[in-house]
């Protein structure tokens, strides 16, 4: 698949796209002859992996470490689940936290609705 298709499937830009591989958020991606990416079913299936992990709010930083690592082979495999663990227990944290300001703000809502329904009543 071509840069261009990428993009439009996962929706995201081709800037991010190239960002993503510079850095080492995913791994180098095949080319064709004359040099222009040709994305692969290995390459979409790391896309789809990074979208997931960002919108869970996985920091760049750990998904770098976990693109190395595994470049690395089948030695690091330990490591990366240690990592994989670490953002797990993170998100996990970050979700008790949300639930928790959901429950808040819920609890906030009903107190209005009782108000309001009280008011009516009158």
């Amino acid at each position: 698949m071509t840069i261009a298709e990428v993009s439009k499937k996962y929706n995201l830009t081709a800037d991010t796209l190239r960002y993503y591989e510079r850095i080492g958020l995913l791994p180098p991606v095949p080319r064709t002859q004359g040099g222009f990416r040709d994305y692969d079913e290995e390459s979409c299936r790391w896309i789809e992996l990074m979208k997931c992990m960002r919108s869970a709010g996985v920091q760049i930083d750990a998904l770098i470490e976990y693109v190395r690592l595994f470049r690395q082979g089948d030695a690091t495999a330990a490591q990366r689940k240690a990592l994989l663990e670490q953002q797990r227990d993170q998100l996990t944290v970050r979700m008790e936290e949300m639930q928790s300001s959901l429950d808040r703000l819920n609890d906030k809502i009903d107190m209005y609705n009782r108000t309001l329904t009280k008011g009516e009543a009158e």
